[in-house]
């Protein structure tokens, strides 16, 4: 298996230019970006966190794209971006079905024949269902950054505080640069994490059965999950796992350690790509 290009994340590097896509799946529209890899490398699809869209991965797709020579993806998930809307409320298992309904046609929509998912947050937790709940042959790994494997106190109490934030400060209006219905995004999200059914989502139940590389990360301040998310998924791998905790990063290691992060990253896809012999 050839593996992923490498540049290391600390030179500068010449970043390739965006290419923005409308894609169909189910008849319904999803605005999705593209930076261009190597024709020989896997895909790498990012999927946004709870309040993400393209535009809140900032500068990490075109350094991820330098950095390791492969083509990445981005798209806004039904209900967040510049896609189509998705009604509320949304169930439970709204991350079950993008997983398992909407990402597989959305890599079909691409013509994508080798993946690497890479998800923040909820969109950690719907790589992981992915590889889980299903045999992709497609997928080569999956990249977890701050996944939530199930519901934690601390997890919560940021989520009721980011609702007054919603209500009482700016912050709609900064997500509406962002996102085409912020109240579509946020109460989907939010009213969904904050309902009595949700208290007891847990998807501990899909790591067995994940047959790829798997690599998580997480922050050590993370404000949305402890370290126990880690934990539970390495407890219950049958698949190699590596996991690290970034010092000095919040929910969004990517972000605020991008050098860090990619470095894992291209470490990790480096393994799998060129076995040590």
């Amino acid at each position: 298996m050839r593996r992923c290009g490498r540049r290391h994340a600390g030179r500068a590097m010449t970043l390739p230019a965006r290419e923005d896509l409308e894609l169909r799946v189910g008849g319904r529209r999803i605005a999705a970006a593209r930076w261009r890899g190597r024709d020989d490398a896997p895909s790498i699809v990012l999927l946004h966190e709870g309040l993400g869209a393209i535009t809140l991965w900032r500068d990490f797709p075109p350094a991820l794209a330098a950095a390791t020579g492969c083509t990445v993806l981005a798209y806004d998930r039904f209900g967040y971006g510049r896609s189509d809307p998705a009604p509320l409320p949304w169930p439970v298992h709204y991350m079950h079905d993008e997983a398992l309904g909407v990402l597989p046609r959305l890599l079909d929509a691409v013509g994508i024949s080798r993946a690497i998912t890479l998800g923040h947050s909820d969109g950690a937790s719907i790589a992981l269902i992915h590889a889980g709940g299903m045999q992709d042959g497609r997928l080569c790994g999956t990249i977890l950054i701050a996944p939530h494997l199930f519901v934690e106190d601390i997890a919560i109490a940021r989520i009721e505080a980011a609702r007054g934030s919603y209500e009482t400060t700016d912050l709609r209006d900064r997500l509406a640069r962002h996102h085409r219905d912020p109240d579509n995004a946020f109460y989907g999200w939010n009213r969904t994490w904050l309902s009595p059914a949700f208290r007891a989502w847990r998807i501990d139940d899909h790591v067995p059965a994940i047959g790829v590389p798997v690599l998580a990360v997480q922050g050590s301040d993370d404000e949305y999950g402890t370290p126990a998310q880690l934990a539970l998924l390495a407890a219950n791998a049958r698949c190699p796992v590596e996991t690290h905790l970034i010092a000095r990063a919040g929910h969004a290691p990517h972000l605020s350690q991008r050098d860090e992060a990619l470095r894992l990253i291209i470490r990790f896809l480096m393994r799998i790509f060129r076995p040590e012999r």
